[in-house]
Order: structure tokens, then sequence, then C-alpha cells
């Protein structure tokens, strides 16, 4: 099973046809998809200037598409490394559960979406890098339903 940076390759392998490299993309989604594999999809498509039906897209805009998914995984991964830092210096001084502003993470865990969307519509209409790092912000700053709301509406 091909890893996120292999797909990544792949769409943007100019050997591949536009099917090939659409599928790649929809692959990618399997790896990181911040609203869900739908939801992220249709956004992606919608920024990009793609048809979520089109079995033969521009190559350019899967390509663009995939631009914005990798620069919200690189905002996310960065979130990550600083939640495992922070997390070994806690363990370090004996606090074994994540503290407030760290609950929320372990509910992403297993590929569940970060900011899940009930319908495709539903997604913010910003970059996702911009929704994520506004989804980081609100977590470290508030708990429960409160963080949902600043960060779907601003999108």
């Amino acid at each position: 099973m091909a890893g996120f940076r292999a797909l990544a390759a792949q769409v943007r392998d100019i050997s591949r046809t536009p099917a090939e490299r659409r599928q790649a993309l929809r692959k990618c989604l399997e790896r990181f998809a911040p609203y869900g594999h739908r939801a992220t999809w249709h956004h992606l498509c919608a920024r990009a200037g793609l048809s979520p039906e089109d079995r033969e897209p521009d190559p350019a805009r899967l390509v663009a598409a995939l631009e914005e998914l990798e620069e919200a995984r690189a905002v996310w991964l960065a979130y990550e490394e600083e939640f495992a830092r922070r997390r070994k210096r806690q363990k370090h001084f004996g606090i074994r559960q994540p503290t407030a502003p760290d609950d929320w993470h372990r509910r992403t865990w297993g590929g569940r979406a970060l900011l899940p969307v009930d319908t495709p519509d539903a997604a913010p209409r910003s970059p996702l890098a911009a929704v994520l790092r506004r989804l980081i912000s609100a977590h470290q700053g508030m708990e429960g339903e409160a963080f949902r709301r600043v960060v779907v509406t601003q999108g």
C-alpha cells in the first residue's frame, strides 16, 4: 500500500493518464482528509476548479488540488510533531493523560476526520491549511463545541 508521498508523486507523474492521476489524488485522501473523504474531495475540486465526477480532469488542476492538500498536511504534521514533543515533556513530569488543550487530539487518532462535516457543501470555503491553523488555534484556546463554531463560521 503506497503512502501519501508516493501517491502525490503519482499525481504529478506526467507519464500517467489523467484518470490514473485523479485516482492517485483520491487515494491521497485515504491518508489525509481533514473533513472526511467525500467532503475533502468536493472541497478540493471546488477550490481547484475540477468537477468531482470528471474521470479525465485537467492534470494542472489535479496538481493544484494536491498542492492545497499537501500544504494542509504539512500544517497538521507540524502540529503532530509539536504535540509529540509536548506529550514527551509532560510524561517526563508524570502527566500521563493529555491536558485539556490537547485532549481533542486523541479523537483524531486512527484516521478520523479532523473537522468532520455532514455534507460536502458544509465544509469551509477557505484553503485547507488556513482552516487547520484556525482549528489548532481554536483547540488550544477553547474547549467543547465552541471551537467548531469558530472554525466553521470563519471559513
